[in-house]
């Protein structure tokens, strides 16, 4: 990659994650994306692209909270691959979106954006039903779940 387009990321990611952590505290509110009042984790994404990129790029139709649990189409994944630059995750840096299988074999329903802690390693800030949204650790239980990476258009 490119000097500059190496920084162009870099100040991106930098913006993104600074962003996601406003986020942080934000309740869990199935189908929610309102920073502060609720959020669920893929309206944690929607609020920081709204944030950074003005409007959603389509609407987001009603969900419920057990979606996809039966199988069907891969609905997460289709649409990060429609509205953002899939990335080999090798390569995901600060501010990419991680997209992720909650069980292994199952479809992915969970999305969360990658942050960098002062120390080095690895964050994801998301948001789940419990805890609202934080920045946690990326463990190797969460390392395993990573079905895409993604990066915000530019």
């Amino acid at each position: 990659m490119a000097e500059a387009a190496h920084d162009e990321v870099r100040a991106q990611g930098d913006l993104i994650v600074a962003r996601a952590r406003l986020w942080i505290g934000t309740p869990y509110r199935h189908q929610a994306s309102c920073r502060g009042a609720g959020a669920d984790c893929l309206g944690l994404v929607r609020g920081v692209w709204r944030e950074v990129r003005g409007a959603e790029p389509e609407e987001v139709p009603p969900y419920t909270a057990d979606w996809s649990e039966a199988g069907g189409p891969e609905d997460l994944l289709n649409a990060a691959r429609r509205n953002l630059r899939s990335v080999a995750r090798e390569e995901a840096a600060p501010g990419d979106i991680l997209v992720l299988r909650m069980i292994e074999g199952g479809l992915a329903k969970h999305v969360g954006i990658l942050g960098r802690a002062p120390g080095g390693f690895e964050t994801l800030i998301h948001a789940y039903s419990g805890h609202g949204v934080v920045e946690s650790p990326l463990t190797p239980a969460w390392r395993r779940r990573v079905a895409g990476a993604f990066r915000f258009p530019r």
